[in-house]
């Protein structure tokens, strides 16, 4: 069965590597992936996500060239712990050298680093990263290149695609010739936003270009969602972002998360003294398919964990 395939996967990734992780997973059966989240896919929610079936990891973005300088950015922007496995560490980084010492920093916390080429936000592009680095090819392959050479963890690509897939084609078989070890691609170009159907075909394209396995990412929502974007595109695993945020249970095949799921949030959140905004944050999202739109405004105003309990509890959540 396909949690049968999962249970045996995750009892050998202790030994084996993501790689062959992904090698063993197949479209019919993907690896469920927890994508990387800016501020949000934090220890305590890759925690939750794990018990509830997803087989890697990821960390938010890092900026690497902060992370190699500040100590006290190593304090907050990389917590773990032996359960947080496997675990990819993403960073952004415009040159070889801030990935590589980044990658050493890391190397026995995770078991792999990623490169974001895909996230868009202006700030990042303006800095030549995330979806900057794919318009810069030659640049990019060379620092994969670089990294993967020098580096004791496998290193990974997220990317976007571009308008022309010709060049999307040519570049992904660039990366995996510079010792990529496996490749994200995320169905949309840079100026394409949630409103623009992610491209299937696209990402089918980079599967079909490519030896190294590769991951799908985009507009999964549910786990029938995961199923036929793997079916779809012949990726032998599936990145989910927002889903995940609305619903920690996902992969579980629950279609809302449970009461269960909440509570198990909160007690994480207290063991591991989230901020307070973003555990709100994810609370609210994670419970807002029992709310009404009154109640909805009135937990965004809460200002403290025991007032969100209580309120919870007065609606027989928690």
């Amino acid at each position: 069965s396909t949690w049968g395939l999962h249970s045996q996967l995750m009892a050998a990734s202790a030994a084996s590597s993501i790689v062959d992780m992904l090698m063993a997973a197949s479209p019919e059966r993907p690896l469920f992936v927890q994508a990387p989240m800016v501020r949000y896919s934090k220890l305590e929610f890759r925690l939750l996500t794990r018990k509830y079936g997803a087989d890697i990891g990821y960390t938010p973005m890092i900026v690497a060239n902060t992370f190699v300088q500040s100590q006290s950015s190593r304090d907050v922007e990389l917590t773990t712990n032996a359960a947080d496995r496997p675990l990819v560490v993403q960073f952004a980084a415009d040159n070889a050298d801030d990935f590589i010492n980044a990658a050493a920093l890391v190397a026995r916390a995770a078991d792999a680093v990623d490169l974001n080429c895909g996230c868009p936000q202006s700030w990042a592009v303006a800095s030549g990263f995330g979806a900057r680095l794919i318009q810069r090819p030659e640049h990019l392959v060379d620092l994969i290149r670089r990294t993967a050479a020098a580096s004791a963890l496998p290193v990974a690509v997220k990317m976007r695609v571009h308008g022309d897939l010709r060049r999307t084609v040519d570049l992904v078989r660039q990366l995996e010739a510079a010792g990529a070890a496996w490749l994200t691609v995320h169905g949309r170009t840079e100026r394409e936003g949630p409103s623009t159907p992610v491209s299937h075909s696209a990402i089918a394209l980079a599967v079909q270009s490519v030896a190294i396995p590769v991951v799908a990412n985009g507009d999964v929502t549910t786990l029938a969602e995961v199923f036929s974007t793997a079916a779809a595109t012949g990726a032998r695993g599936v990145m989910v972002a927002r889903g995940l945020l609305s619903n920690p249970a996902l992969f579980s095949g629950q279609e809302t998360p449970s009461p269960t799921v909440v509570r198990d949030y909160i007690r994480l959140a207290f063991a591991y003294g989230t901020k307070f905004t973003t555990a709100r944050y994810h609370l609210l999202v994670m419970c807002d398919s029992y709310l009404t739109r009154g109640e909805r405004t009135a937990f965004a105003r809460l200002q403290s964990l025991a007032a969100i309990l209580e309120f919870l509890d007065d609606i027989g959540l928690v």
